[in-house]
């Protein structure tokens, strides 16, 4: 038993990556899924889907990769964040579609609770803003709109999880509801601090606390799989959430080292060892990883639109065909048109977390084309990763910050983009040589708990870089661009 299967439940896609005893791909299976847009603003998933591509792209995984089932060691489950699904205990239906961590629905729930006075007291337990991005408010909207959720949730019959806590139920034949540190942090319900639901907060969402799932480490024990679902038993030894993975999966181990990365949307992590730090500029306090029962903490800042302004230009304006295209568009651009695109399609996030504003480009021209926009699209992921990394400068002073930025995600395949990203931070930006930085963290978890990974020291010290991007604009320059960037989201959080 020396493989591991790393299940990668996304935003817009599940992959299923097959990993050997050296950490190396052996297969993979990718499939995307639909995206469910009910009202503006509104996001949601059929949780049918999610589960049935997770056991498609597994069992292609699997049949790729040439190996028996029971040759995997275990499996690592990494996911979409604050997403929630909500399901009968018995007969494991869910009650609605699942509510998308990129839904703004609860923008008012959340204004509600603001003018009650208790946004304070969820920060300091949670880490977490009252903001619509986080799975509180939503599992509130769901027992307070589907019909009969709330008295049945009250009578111990629906199960609340986020994407991780689903998949491991359907996966486990409902003999596991459990979830791991990362995603309990992601919640609005979990108190960071001493490591347990907060009844207090739960009380506040009036949300019954029987709904919750049990709590683990990382690495740990979560039930093993059906066997009739890949011909054998397969235990599932490893689970983080998206972000935290990636930051696990860049050996992101010390106080100090940040991560950023670019998939759906963008999300910057920096370690702050064993204390949490209240942030003073609207970041995230989360927990990056919890291993041995000790939780390792993290500043983190979220960007709702990265990679997705890429699928924009694709499937909204229509101007290219792949995400490819980009890149090419972007060198042939008019360099004497200063196009600005702020992508707040479902509002901004950090540093603003403003729900209710919505996208806007400034600077057009007749001249402006497909190659301008596909510019504005790809900078606006730089300027709203310099808005994240200063806002963690001036929350993290210490002479152990890390001044280079490791990337990972699907745009940082991108050259030009990564070079822009290192020209208007003024800092190296290091993209490592394993690309599924994601699933490559999961499965660390899932494998060193088996016994057949490395430790944490030599997993760090494996770690290598593919390419490093240096900064080569001026200063001059940098700051007067980033200067309109600033403008402009001003000026559209104003309209």
């Amino acid at each position: 038993m020396t493989y591991i299967l790393a299940i990668d439940q996304g935003t817009t896609s599940t992959r299923a990556i097959v990993f050997d005893a050296k950490m190396g791909v052996v297969a993979s299976a990718q499939e995307e899924f639909p995206q469910h847009f009910p009202q503006s603003g509104w996001v949601e998933h059929d949780p049918e889907d999610l589960w049935s591509t997770t056991i498609g792209t597994c069992r292609t995984a699997i049949a790729r990769s040439g190996i028996s089932p029971s040759e995997i060691a275990g499996i690592g489950i990494t996911n979409q964040r604050e997403t929630v699904v909500v399901w009968d205990k018995t007969t494991g239906q869910p009650i609605h579609n699942a509510i998308v961590w990129q839904d703004r629905r609860t923008s008012q729930i959340c204004s509600a609770l603001r003018a009650a006075g208790h946004e304070a007291m969820i920060t300091d337990r949670t880490g977490l803003l009252l903001d619509p991005y986080f799975s509180g408010t939503k599992v509130k909207w769901l027992l307070d709109n589907v019909p009969d959720a709330r008295t049945r949730a009250e009578n111990g019959a629906l199960l609340f999880g986020t994407v991780d806590s689903f998949l491991i139920w359907k996966l486990t034949g409902g003999a596991t509801h459990a979830t791991d540190a990362t995603n309990a942090a992601r919640t609005s319900l979990y108190d960071i601090r001493k490591g347990r639901w907060s009844k207090t907060v739960c009380e506040v969402f009036d949300i019954p606390m029987q709904m919750l799932p049990d709590v683990r480490d990382c690495a740990a024990d979560f039930g093993a799989t059906q066997p009739d679902l890949f011909g054998c038993s397969i235990p599932i030894h490893g689970v983080a959430g998206d972000q935290q993975a990636a930051t696990i999966g860049q050996a992101c181990f010390e106080p100090g080292m940040l991560k950023s990365t670019y998939g759906t949307g963008c999300f910057a992590l920096l370690n702050t060892g064993d204390t949490p730090v209240a942030s003073k500029n609207r970041l995230l306090t989360t927990i990056a990883f919890q291993l041995d029962g000790k939780p390792t903490y993290a500043l983190e800042g979220s960007i709702f639109v990265a990679g997705a302004v890429v699928q924009w230009l694709r499937d909204g304006l229509q101007i290219i065909t792949s995400a490819a295209e980009t890149q090419a568009l972007a060198e042939k651009a008019d360099p004497h048109q200063d196009v600005i695109l702020v992508p707040a399609f479902v509002g901004l996030g950090a540093p603003y977390w403003n729900p209710d504003c919505r996208g806007a480009a400034y600077g057009l021209t007749r001249g402006t084309g497909p190659a301008e926009m596909a510019k504005a699209a790809l900078e606006s992921v730089g300027y709203q990763t310099r808005d994240l990394l200063e806002a963690m400068s001036a929350d993290w002073q210490s002479s152990g910050v890390q001044p280079i930025l490791r990337v990972d995600g699907g745009m940082s395949a991108s050259d030009w983009a990564m070079q822009f990203l290192s020209d208007i931070i003024a800092a190296p930006v290091d993209r490592p040589k394993v690309h599924e930085t994601t699933a490559l963290g999961v499965a660390w978890l899932a494998g060193m708990h088996a016994g057949i990974y490395p430790n944490q020291q030599e997993f760090a010290a494996s770690w290598a870089r593919e390419t490093q991007f240096q900064p080569q604009m001026d200063n001059a320059q940098r700051n007067a661009k980033y200067a309109v960037w600033k403008k402009a989201v001003h000026a559209t959080m104003s309209f």
